[in-house]
């Protein structure tokens, strides 16, 4: 599901899960392993995919599909709250993490998978990445944190458009709104990633980590009423039927707007 590397107070995590790094179960516990050992004294964690088709197609909704599917309906809202909480904790820890996180966008970033890299400090987007919320077609709001999250970054204007429009913006957008730092072509995310590393290896940690703690904070307000919107939402009928044309759809890539 997910792969990692350390060097020199550098770990490097790629997602490599086909078809685009749907974020499942399984993902999800390969995320909380990696956390539950990660060395709090590295002071760089670069998150990338591994996949040519991009960074993350968001949630694993045929698995979503099947689990609801099994179960009674009275099932459905504490089945859907299990998930999403874990979801939270793991995205929650990733955001807080006292290292320098670095994410690298190329491709789809969509749904969760924008919300995932939005844990991050710092984005990297290559020219091919794209990011959008698609959520409202499905009946429900993105719910792994990601306004809250992106509340902190840009405006609300860009915020709304994505949430109610369900469209997605290019890299060059991104960078104007101020979602990512810079811009690069393709296969060159990673390079800039590992010199952003290199200089963060330079300052002083303690300096570091209460940089970034000053800086960033956990919205923890917003999250909670974001979870609880979410849960409400998945347990109306619109969500099923919405996953059920998902998983009946023949087109290669379904989660395209």
């Amino acid at each position: 599901m997910i792969d990692w590397t350390y060097s020199e107070g550098v770990y490097e995590l790629t997602l490599a899960t086909p078809p685009c790094n749907e974020i499942g179960t399984a993902m999800l516990a390969d995320l909380r392993r990696f956390l539950d050992q990660i060395d709090r004294d590295a002071h760089t964690l670069i998150l990338r995919s591994g996949l040519r088709q991009g960074f993350c197609a968001g949630a694993d909704l045929r698995e979503l599909y099947r689990g609801l599917s099994d179960a009674p309906k009275d099932q459905h809202g504490p089945q859907i709250r299990q998930f999403i909480d874990a979801i939270h904790g793991v995205m929650d820890d990733l955001d807080m993490l006292p290292l320098t996180t670095v994410g690298v966008v190329h491709g789809v970033c969509f749904g969760g998978g924008f919300e995932l890299a939005l844990t991050c400090d710092v984005l990297i987007a290559e020219k091919t990445a794209r990011f959008c919320f698609p959520e409202l077609r499905l009946g429900i709001i993105p719910g792994f944190g990601g306004i809250p999250r992106l509340r902190r970054d840009v405006g609300n204007g860009l915020i709304r458009d994505l949430l109610l429009s369900g469209r997605s913006i290019n890299a060059k957008k991104a960078l104007a709104a101020g979602l990512v730092s810079q811009v690069l072509a393709a296969g060159e995310g990673i390079t800039a990633a590992r010199a952003l590393a290199a200089q963060t290896a330079k300052f002083d940690p303690t300096a570091r980590k209460a940089a970034k703690a000053f800086i960033k904070k956990l919205p923890k307000d917003e999250l909670l009423a974001e979870r609880e919107l979410f849960v409400r939402l998945a347990e109306g009928p619109a969500l099923l039927a919405a996953l059920k044309r998902f998983v009946e759809s023949t087109d290669l890539r379904p989660y395209l707007p």
